[in-house]
Parts: C-alpha cells; sequence; structure tokens
C-alpha cells in the first residue's frame, strides 16, 4: 500500500494563494535567464533549478514559511512575511524597479507543508508517467508552472492529435480543493471519463485520492487509462 494523503488543514488556500504570489511575484522572477520562468517541486515547497549568475551557482526556493536563496551553497534565509521583505534575500535577481508590497503574507506553516506534499506526490507520479512514455511522445520533465502554480508534463503525440497536459493543481477558481488532471491539446472528449470541471478534459479529486488506499496507483490508473485514450483516438 502506497502513502495516503493527509486532510487538508483549514488554511490551506489563502496559504496556497499567498505562496501562489510570492511563486509569480519573487522565485520566477529571480531566475535568470529573465525568459525561463518555470519552476520544479523541491523538498519544503517549490524553487528554481540550479541557474548561474554573476560568477556564482544560485537557486532560490520556498521551504515551509522560508524563501531561501542558496549561492554557491552558502544560504540565505527571509521569512515569508511580506513579499518585500521576503524579496530583499533575492533582490540583486529580480528585475530593475520590481516592486513588491508590503500586505502581510497569509502563509501558515501545516498548510504549507501539506502543499509541499502534495507537489511531491504530483512530480513522482508525473515523473513516473514521463519514464514510460515512448520517445515520439517527447515527454517533458516536470514543472512547476508560476501562472496557474501546478506541476504538469506534456507528452503524446501531437500530430496524432493525443498530446496532452497531466498535472497536478493545488485549487482554482473551478475547484476549492487540489486536483489531478488530464487536458487534452486538440482532442475533444467526453463521456463518464472526461468530466473535467471548465476545462476540456479529465479531473481526480483530493477528496478521492484521499480515500483511495493507494493514491499513487490510484491517480496512476488515472492517468494511463486517458493516455491509452487518446492514443487510440478512444476518448469518447
Amino acid at each position: 500500500m502506497g502513502a495516503s494523503l493527509r486532510p487538508l488543514p483549514p488554511r490551506f488556500g489563502p496559504t496556497v494563494a499567498a505562496l501562489h504570489r510570492v511563486a509569480e511575484e519573487i522565485v520566477a522572477p529571480a531566475r535568470r535567464p529573465e525568459n525561463e520562468i518555470s519552476l520544479r517541486a523541491t523538498p519544503g515547497g517549490f524553487g528554481t533549478p540550479e541557474f548561474e549568475f554573476g560568477g556564482a551557482a544560485h537557486r532560490v526556493a520556498v521551504e515551509g514559511v522560508e524563501l531561501v536563496h542558496r549561492v554557491d551553497g552558502e544560504e540565505r534565509r527571509a521569512p515569508l512575511a511580506t513579499l518585500a521583505g521576503a524579496g530583499e534575500a533575492v533582490a540583486e535577481l529580480l528585475p530593475a524597479g520590481a516592486e513588491l508590497d508590503r500586505v502581510p503574507l497569509s502563509v501558515d506553516p501545516e498548510a504549507a507543508g501539506a502543499l509541499a506534499e502534495w507537489f511531491g506526490f504530483g512530480a513522482a507520479a508525473l515523473q513516473r508517467l514521463v519514464e514510460l512514455a515512448a520517445p515520439a511522445e517527447a515527454a517533458t520533465i516536470p514543472r512547476l508552472w508560476p501562472e496557474h502554480f501546478d506541476v504538469a508534463v506534456e507528452l503524446g503525440e501531437e500530430t496524432a492529435g493525443a498530446r496532452a497536459n497531466y498535472g497536478f493543481s493545488p485549487g482554482d477558481g473551478e475547484h476549492a480543493e487540489p486536483y489531478a488532471y488530464v487536458g487534452p491539446w486538440t482532442a475533444e472528449v467526453g463521456g463518464e471519463l472526461w468530466q473535467g470541471r471548465g476545462f476540456n478534459g479529465a479531473e481526480l479529486t483530493y477528496a478521492e485520492l484521499a480515500a483511495a488506499p493507494d493514491p499513487a496507483a490510484t491517480v496512476h490508473e488515472f492517468f494511463t487509462t486517458r493516455w491509452d485514450l487518446l492514443k487510440t483516438k478512444e476518448a469518447t
């Protein structure tokens, strides 16, 4: 039996909203070069891959309720109390003229931990898919996209209409809680296996995964069932 998913803490929603702002306004802009904005699920939260800037190796990450800037192995840490305060730890990396406010951030430690677990669970599940993909399906690595604040991969042959996004969201305007999803790029899908709310695709809710005896096996079956349908053009 795989690891279980714990109940979401009461402050999960506000914490996700606050950390989404941190991802968009601090962590992604700090990554160099400036056109590289994708992040990764990292221990304790999310962050950049290592990158070179100014002759030094940098990595910027959220770990729990702190922003961590590693420079050639040395750490600078700042509490996620406000964007402006946290941004001081990466000031030399942020674009010129970046304006960060001092409105208090609502980051709860327990909720931040639950989000980190969700992203870590998702990245592991997606890596398993990537390893199963054939070269022609051009699978991408699991990336965390700051705009939507989800961790996702793309895979499937685009010319065959089988390409789709496979991902894990912490929730959005249509979903109060996290969910896993499959979003086909071009295939029009329908039927009982494709019940995405607000998008053309399929979803698996956090509640469904938390109730499953083996969440990892459940989400893998969810993904591979839709993946097989798209590959065989039997999406409805």
